[in-house]
């Protein structure tokens, strides 16, 4: 799949989502080794989120031209460059205004997507060129009259369903699910979530499906161990987990925990990044057509997995970075985000500039 430009995030009330394994170096004078992480406390967040979270991301207050000092070959492209801060601060000002600044714009995951509360599960996908929308899966037999959706002013769709009598959710873990929308032209069409957090693929099947992921609660992965202390200087190992195994296989989540984890620090590294993880229904682009932005790849296990392997890493003293890909996308439309509610422009430029 051919990969397509990311558009300019709209400001309306309904948040915007955006968008070779590394061997050992012959020569190179090894890194002080990696200070193992403090153990956290019960309770206590991991990774510094207490001073994350709310945090106020100030309006750069420069005219951007620091950066001609520091290559004068820019001052070729200094138009472009100029055109782009001031679209920069343009975006981030109606950010400011009116989504409450860029920290909580970022957070849209809390609000859209699939939520649990005591009483039940909301689903709540901005898709503001869709006529109507209804959610279907395995838990109510793809009947797509069973669940309907309404619209608010701002196109985005919602849905509460309450718990069973029993007490248990609505949608079962590990469920399929999609949302079967109709478009302006009168199509209807069935599309993953947007914000779905497990996309998986079932043998000689081509399109992904979406999985709703809510493990009970003794299942999921507590954090046992926080971030390691800032080095005065990072060695990075870069990985792709999928290519990290010997045999041709793609790697796991567990065994990168177990078996690759402990020599990246037995050779001296204090961090390391890993090539996109983010899903996609391509492999061979090697994590960078992305299909699912807020799902990990499900080719190399679950989110908990995932989330077991980054406290290792913690435990070693490894600091975990994750190439996160937002500047560009799979064009794939059953199990991406291309043409989601039928329309070009919805989270991409329309026509040639999306590409």
């Amino acid at each position: 799949a051919k990969p397509a430009a990311v558009s300019t995030p709209q400001p309306v009330s309904a948040v915007n989502p955006p968008a070779a394994a590394a061997a050992a170096m012959p020569g190179v004078a090894a890194a002080p080794a990696a200070v193992e992480a403090p153990v956290l406390a019960p309770g206590e967040v991991p990774y510094g989120l207490e001073d994350v979270k709310g945090k106020m991301v100030p309006l750069p207050d420069t005219d951007g031209w620091g950066i001609m000092g520091l290559d004068e070959s820019l001052n070729a492209h200094r138009g472009h460059l100029g055109y782009r801060w001031d679209m920069y601060k343009k975006w981030r000002w109606e950010i400011d205004e009116n989504e409450g600044g860029l920290e909580k714009f970022s957070r849209g995951y809390e609000t859209y997507g699939f939520t649990e509360t005591e009483e039940g599960i909301w689903y709540r996908e901005w898709a503001p060129a869709a006529r109507a929308a209804s959610l279907i899966g395995e838990f109510n037999g793809w009947n797509t009259g069973s669940d309907p959706m309404l619209k608010n002013e701002y196109g985005v769709f919602e849905v509460f369903l309450p718990n069973n009598a029993d007490g248990s959710r609505a949608i079962p873990h590990n469920s399929k699910v999609k949302i079967h929308l109709q478009t302006e032209a009168g199509e209807w069409v069935d599309r993953i979530p947007a914000w779905i957090t497990v996309a998986t693929q079932e043998p000689d099947a081509i399109p992904f499906d979406g999985v709703y992921y809510a493990p009970p609660e003794h299942e999921r992965y507590q954090f046992k161990h926080a971030r390691p202390p800032k080095p005065e200087n990072l060695r990075i190992y870069e990985a792709h987990v999928g290519m990290s195994n010997m045999e041709p296989v793609i790697n796991s989540y567990a065994d990168f925990r177990d078996n690759v984890l402990p020599r990246i620090k037995k050779l001296g590294y204090n961090a390391v990044q890993l090539m996109a993880i983010q899903e996609h229904a391509f492999y061979g682009s090697f994590g960078y057509h992305v299909t699912n932005f807020f799902a990990c790849s499900s080719r190399c296990g679950t989110p908990d997995e995932l989330k077991s392997m980054i406290d290792e890493a913690h435990r070693l003293g490894l600091h975990m970075i994750v190439d996160i890909v937002h500047s560009h996308a799979s064009n794939n439309v059953i199990d991406g985000i291309n043409m989601f509610d039928g329309s070009e422009g919805m989270y991409f430029r329309e026509g040639p500039q999306g590409y």
